[in-house]
């Protein structure tokens, strides 16, 4: 222990003696215990310094071995976890939960309501519903593949038919009047042309049509 320290021991021990001391409390009493303060500081100071030694000690044994922060918590964690299931606290309370749900599990309450969950399951009410149930799901799914195939088959019958009067119509039109009539126009157009070039006459084969 340095000399400040002593002076401050010191003064604050002359000060101890020369202020109001607690009754019962002598002046020989009192730097007694003012004496064995300042060594417990002194101490308390001390061990301050050794465990800031230490930690730095643990911190550099720690980055040789490859512990990094994160292993470092994980480990706390892990540590302080183990340390809470064997407290006491935590023992009394698994224990009182065990104890109230073996309570609650034993209690008639609770055989009554699992009883009549069974005899709902074994009931033939149940069974009709559940086979109902499975019915109509069936029944769904085959009105729905139902409907499919005859929207697929209307809209298969649709193409067919656009398809024959298509190629029903083509030679009924070819052989309509109005058809051969322009037939024949095109083809008088075509004469009058090719024998104004070659120095023909006007008339074509088929002047016993009417002009274009």
């Amino acid at each position: 222990m340095d000399s400040s320290e002593h002076g401050s021991s010191k003064s604050s021990t002359g000060e101890a003696s020369a202020g109001t001391l607690p009754p019962g409390l002598t002046e020989e009493e009192a730097e007694e215990i003012q004496v064995e303060l300042t060594k417990v500081e002194d101490e308390i100071q001390t061990l301050r310094q050794v465990i800031v030694v230490k930690e730095r000690h643990a911190a550099e044994l720690k980055r040789r071995l490859g512990i990094g922060p994160l292993s470092e918590i994980k480990q706390n964690l892990t540590k302080g976890w183990h340390e809470v299931q064997c407290s006491n606290a935590y023992m009394r309370t698994s224990q009182t939960l065990g104890d109230l749900n073996r309570r609650v599990s034993s209690s008639n309450l609770y055989l009554t309501a699992s009883a009549t969950l069974e005899e709902i399951g074994r009931s033939d009410a149940y069974k009709r519903t559940q086979e109902t149930l499975s019915q109509a799901g069936h029944m769904t799914s085959a009105a729905f593949s139902s409907v499919g195939s005859a929207i697929r088959n209307r809209f298969g019958e649709m193409s067919s038919n656009f398809s024959m009067r298509h190629s029903l119509s083509m030679p009924a039109m070819r052989n309509s009047p109005s058809f051969k009539s322009f037939e024949d126009k095109v083809e008088n157009m075509k004469y009058k042309v090719m024998g104004r070039s070659n120095g023909e006459s006007d008339h074509s084969p088929t002047s016993n049509n009417a002009p274009f």
